[in-house]
């Protein structure tokens, strides 16, 4: 007979593996970008990223970052809040939104492999 302290963590257990089960299916679909795939996706975001020192007036005045040498799931992130709007800079929301995940891990990479030593490109 099983008794009432086993039967009450039960619950417990089956959570415990809807939740490992959910956390390697996140994992499986982790998506990987690549610089080079990145290279052909950056044109927007050259337009204000790759001005030394530029400043974006809206909504307020606003230092707009260099990208290259970020850590790509940084960028991948910082996309992906932009684009479910937990983010709030308008321009970079609207811009997010047009991206797939695949698109934002592309991205991602492409400016994580510019360094101080990479070649001039007016991209990063």
């Amino acid at each position: 007979m099983i008794s009432m302290k086993k039967l009450s963590i039960l619950p417990q257990l089956a959570l415990f593996a809807a939740l490992a089960i959910a956390g390697s299916v996140v994992q499986a679909d982790e998506v990987k970008g690549t610089a080079a795939a990145g290279n052909g996706k950056v044109w927007l975001c050259v337009g204000c990223h790759s001005i030394p020192e530029y400043r974006a007036d809206y909504p307020l005045v606003y230092k707009v970052p260099m990208l290259g040498g970020q850590n790509a799931a940084y960028i991948a992130v910082a996309l992906a809040e932009y684009k479910k709007g937990e983010r709030k800079h308008p321009t970079m929301r609207a811009i997010a939104a047009s991206l797939s995940d695949q698109d934002m891990a592309d991205i991602g990479e492409y400016y994580a492999a510019q360094t101080a030593s990479s070649p001039i490109n007016p991209l990063k």
